[in-house]
Formats: C-alpha cells, structure tokens, sequence
C-alpha cells in the first residue's frame, strides 16, 4: 500500500477561511491525502489567502518566493493559491510566480479533486469562477474525522453592502444563504463528531435568510432550530452588520440559553460624515440605541467590535467622535486597523488621510480600547461563568478553555477533560486571559 500524500495549508484572515481550509483538507482526503504541519514534508501545498489586510497580495507572493528552492528539491511539489487574493489576482498569480500549479477562489475548492489530477497530468489550473452547483453539498460525503469541541459552521456567504473600503462583494460575490436543512445536518454531524459549540459565520451573518419547509428563515429562527440539537452545548455567530440586527434576533440572545452573552457588531467609525463616505449606512446614534436594545434584552452581553482610522477625509474632529462612541459603548474587545487601500474600491480614490496622523490616532484609540478591555476582564474576578474545556495548558493538571463571553480561562488542577464544560469561579485576570477554579 503507497504512503499517503501530504497537504500542508496555510490559513490567512477570518474564520471563514479557517472553515474554508478544513473543507479543502476534506476534498483532498478523498484523494489520499492526509495533513501536515510542515511545508517540507508536503507533496501540495495550499496558501488559503486573505485580501482585508494591508498588501495582501504582496504577502502572498513574498510566501510563495519562500518555496522556490523546495520547489526545485522536489519537482512533483504541487502549490496552489486559494481564497480571496487568488479570486482578485487569477491568472497573475501565475504570471509573477511560474511556480504555481493552481489558483482556486473561494467558491470552487470544492473542484480541487479535479483541479489536483490536473495538477498531476502536468497542467496549471486556474478557477476563480461562481459556479451555480453547492460546493457544500459537493463535498458532504467526503471522509470526515472526530473533531475539537468547538468548530465553525458557514451559513452565508458573500455581501451585497458594498462598504467603500471593502473588497469582500468582488472576492465572494453576492450574498447566498444556504438552506436551513443542510445547515442543521451539518450542525448534527459535527456534534455527532464531538463538537460542543458551533459558531455560525458570513461576511454578513445576520443577514441570514436560508430556505426552510415554511419560507426563508432569519438567523435567530435558524438559531432556535439549532437549539434543538441534542449535544450542542454553545451557539455563536459572527460577523454581523448594524442594518441586519433585527428584532428576533435581539431577543433571542435574551432568551435562547444556548446562544453565548457575546456579539461582534462593527461600526467601523463614530463620526457620521465618515460612516456616510464609507457607505455604511448607520449613523453613531442608530448604533448607540441599537446597543441599547440588545444590552436591555441581555445586559451582561460583552460587545465587540471593529474600527478603521484614518479613513480618507477623516478629520481630527471625526476620529474624536470615534473616540466617545467607545467610550460610551464600552468594548470588551475590539479590532482596529489604520485604513489602507484595496485596489478598485471607491475609497482608494480618495484625498489620503497624512500616514503620520493615522498612526497617531490609531495608537490612541487602541490605548482606550485596550484599557476597556482589562476594565471588562477585571471585573469578571469573583463572577461565576461556564467554560468550555478545549485542551490541556501549559503547567501540570492544567486545562484551558473558552468563558460563555469568549475569555479565555486556565484553570489548574482540573480533572475535566476536553470537551467538558464547568462552572468556574474567576480568581484572577491576566493581560489576555482569566484564572479560574472549578466549583464543587
């Protein structure tokens, strides 16, 4: 019996790619391979690409320049391009680096058995198409491993906001719901595989309206449905947008015991002018009283969020108003980027905001959210929360988990497995992590 093939896959970006990285490892299984942690040891290669942050693409290319000697040791080496920089580059990924096999977007590699037999037969292959088939469905009855207690499940794809900054609605496309049933059989098989929490993603998740026996249902429907899940422990879903928030949804996350105290809700900027340049079509006020309604639905919520500085035009008054929405949203955690530009969205056509200026704002404003964060974590010391066990730590008899708000917790001398979800007093709050002890 031959050895079998070995795929190494570097994920970049979102947790959507990481799904999308664990489906392409699952396509390939089909055909004999198994993972790798090493590139060396690999007979393909995957870079499952990212194209939000700064000079994606020429990350991406200074990665693949890193090969050219593994290529040469071993010249049946196949290395292929996949996600959303291989969707906007196509066929110049191959014209700068020769070495290239295959360039796949992110709406095929459910193809990529019959791109890599291509690969094999000596041709480079390129597919950045939408094709109409399901490529979830496509790949349902490929081989399938016992999984962690945590996994991602992707229910929509793809995003019809068309944020000028934002290169997302020309890589994914428009945005598609995938239906309920194939959602929930999905759902079943991961728990049937281990899994304890499923978190739910889309580039605009909450926006979810998938068919079901009755009619489209909204995301908290699709929720309610997951609820039933016998060994579903957990339910969460990311990432969302302001004009999505509806109703039931706000009240789910008061009454749905499933679905976790945590919401990442981006605003992007908290001064008007700038949200209207960005088409973000919220303003700073709709935003407050929104957090307003969730948090009187559940009060103990922990919101996150997402800002971009720097914004061509924005102005030294504009980025203050950024600065009191935070402070009085209060952020238990939050991502923020200086803006760079994306090649063929509006923004980048715009008067640029001084380099200097922007970095100035954005050390600033990751001072504040940086200090809300540890306000939030401090004030946990003496709570009781529930953690999901997901592997041993680093001392002896220590095991590290997920709190119900997305904290990571150690607890030590802890006779719990992986898998396992506790209740668990907070002692003590680290910089990027809480110290539990098991209750009873």
């Amino acid at each position: 019996m031959s050895a079998p093939k070995k795929l190494f896959i570097k994920t970049y970006g979102c947790q959507m790619n990481v799904y999308d990285s664990e489906r392409m490892a699952e396509a390939l299984g089909g055909e004999g391979y198994v993972e790798t942690k090493s590139a060396d040891d690999a007979d393909m290669i995957l870079l499952n690409t990212c194209h939000i942050r700064e000079k994606a693409a020429e990350k991406v290319y200074s990665e693949l320049g890193r090969f050219k000697g593994l290529k040469a040791e071993k010249p049946d080496l196949k290395i292929g391009v996949a996600g959303c920089v291989a969707q906007a580059e196509g066929e110049e990924i191959m014209r700068r680096q020769p070495l290239v096999d295959l360039v796949v977007g992110p709406q095929s590699y459910h193809r990529l058995p019959e791109m890599e037999a291509k690969t094999r037969a000596g041709q480079k292959v390129l597919d950045t198409d939408f094709p109409e088939e399901d490529k979830f469905e496509k790949l349902k009855n490929r081989p399938k491993a016992k999984r962690g207690p945590t996994a991602f499940l992707t229910v929509q794809e793809g995003c019809d906001k068309f944020c000028a900054f934002c290169v997302v609605p020309y890589t994914r496309g428009a945005e598609v719901s995938r239906p309920a049933d194939r959602i929930l059989r999905e759902a079943q098989d991961l728990v049937e595989r281990g899994v304890r929490e499923i978190t739910l993603l889309g580039q605009n998740v909450n926006a979810y309206h998938g068919a079901g026996p009755n009619g489209d249902l909204t995301l908290a429907q699709l929720i309610w449905e997951l609820d039933k899940i016998d060994g579903l422990e957990r339910i969460r879903f990311t990432t969302s947008h302001p004009n999505d928030m509806q109703d039931d949804l706000i009240e789910a996350h008061g009454t749905c015991a499933k679905l976790m105290p945590y919401l990442h809700l981006p605003v992007q900027a908290g001064s008007d002018k700038i949200l209207k340049r960005m088409n973000r079509s919220h303003t700073a006020e709709s935003y407050i009283r929104l957090i307003e309604r969730i948090r009187a639905a559940r009060s103990d919520i922990l919101i996150s969020g997402d800002f971009i500085v720097g914004f061509p035009e924005e102005t030294e008054e504009d980025f203050q108003a950024t600065m009191d929405l935070v402070e009085e949203v209060k952020y238990g955690t939050a991502y923020s980027f200086k803006y760079s530009t994306r090649p063929g969205t509006p923004a980048a056509e715009r008067p640029q905001v001084d380099p200097a200026a922007a970095d100035d704002r954005l050390q600033r404003l990751q001072a504040l959210l940086t200090r809300q964060q540890r306000e939030v974590q401090d004030g946990m010391v003496g709570r009781e929360v529930g953690v999901l066990f997901e592997k041993t730590g680093r001392l002896p008899g220590q095991m590290v988990g997920k709190s119900d708000y997305l904290h990571a917790v150690h607890v030590a001398d802890c006779n719990r497995d992986a898998g396992e979800l506790a209740r668990v007093r907070i002692v003590s709050s680290g910089a990027n992590s809480l110290a539990g002890e098991l209750i009873g």
